[in-house]
C-alpha cells in the first residue's frame, strides 16, 4: 500500500485536501477554537506519514501542487481591502504606524528569545519572517541565509496559534475597535489569522488584509538590518 502511495503524483496534495475538509467538519460540528482546521490536518497528515511509512519527501512531492496556489491565494486579499477602502483611506496613518509597531516588536522579541536560548544565526535568521505570509517568508529566508522549512514551521506555528488565540486575546486587552482587532490579527498572526478575523467582521477582515502586505513589506526592509544585529 505504501508503494502505490509512493508511486502517486497526487498523493499528497490529496492527502492535504482531505485532512483539511476533515479540519472543517470537525470545527463545524464542536465550534471551539482549539479545533482549528489547520492544526488538525497538520496532527492527520502526521498520523498518515508515520503509521503508512511514508517519506516526508514523498508527501511534499505531491504537495507541491497546492504550494503553486499560495501566492494567488495571498493576493486575494486585495478583495475585502477593495470593499473597505474608504474606511481603510481613514484610518491609513493608525493602519501604517501600528503595523510598523508590530513588526518592530516582532523582529525584536525574536531577537531577544534568540539570545536566551542561544540559537544560531541561521536558525535565528529562518525565525525573523515568523509574522509575515509564506509566499513573503519563504523567499526572504532564503534570501537572508536561513533554512526555509524552519521558516515555513514558525509561520504556521504563529498563524495557527493567532487564529486560535486571537477572540481570546482581544478581549483580554479589551481591544473594541475594528481597525484595531483587524491590525492586530494581521501584523501579529498573518494569512491564517486573517481567517479569524474575517469571522469577527468585514472590517477586521480588511484592515487584517491590509497589515498583510504592510507589514510584509516593513519585514522585508527591516529584516535585513535585524539579520545583522546577532
Amino acid at each position: 500500500m505504501a508503494e502505490f502511495f509512493e508511486e502517486s503524483v497526487f498523493f499528497g496534495a490529496v492527502i492535504s485536501v482531505l485532512a483539511y475538509w476533515l479540519g472543517t467538519v470537525i470545527q463545524k460540528k464542536w465550534k471551539y477554537a482549539i479545533f482549528n482546521p489547520m492544526l488538525i490536518a497538520i496532527v492527520v497528515i502526521i498520523l498518515v506519514l508515520t503509521v503508512m511509512g511514508i517519506d516526508y519527501e514523498v508527501y511534499n512531492k505531491g504537495a507541491d501542487y497546492i504550494t503553486y496556489f499560495l501566492t494567488p491565494a495571498t493576493v486575494c486579499f486585495a478583495i475585502p481591502l477593495y470593499e473597505q477602502y474608504e474606511r481603510l483611506k481613514k484610518n491609513w496613518k493608525a493602519i501604517f504606524v501600528g503595523a510598523f509597531c508590530g513588526v518592530l516588536a516582532s523582529l525584536s522579541s525574536i531577537l531577544l528569545l534568540s539570545m536566551l536560548f542561544g540559537l544560531t544565526q541561521e536558525q535565528y535568521i529562518s525565525m525573523l519572517p515568523k509574522s509575515i505570509t509564506t509566499a513573503i517568508g519563504i523567499a526572504l529566508s532564503g534570501e537572508l541565509g536561513g533554512i526555509p522549512t524552519l521558516t515555513v514551521a514558525a509561520i504556521m506555528v504563529t498563524g495557527i496559534f493567532g487564529n486560535i488565540c486571537a477572540r481570546s486575546l482581544c478581549r483580554l486587552f479589551r481591544l473594541k475597535e475594528p481597525a484595531a482587532v483587524g491590525l492586530a490579527i494581521g501584523a501579529a498572526a498573518h494569512a491564517i489569522g486573517t481567517v479569524r478575523a474575517r469571522e469577527i467582521g468585514e472590517e477586521e477582515g480588511a484592515i487584517s488584509s491590509l497589515a498583510i502586505v504592510v507589514c510584509g513589506l516593513f519585514t522585508v526592509l527591516a529584516a535585513s538590518i535585524f539579520a545583522g544585529l546577532y
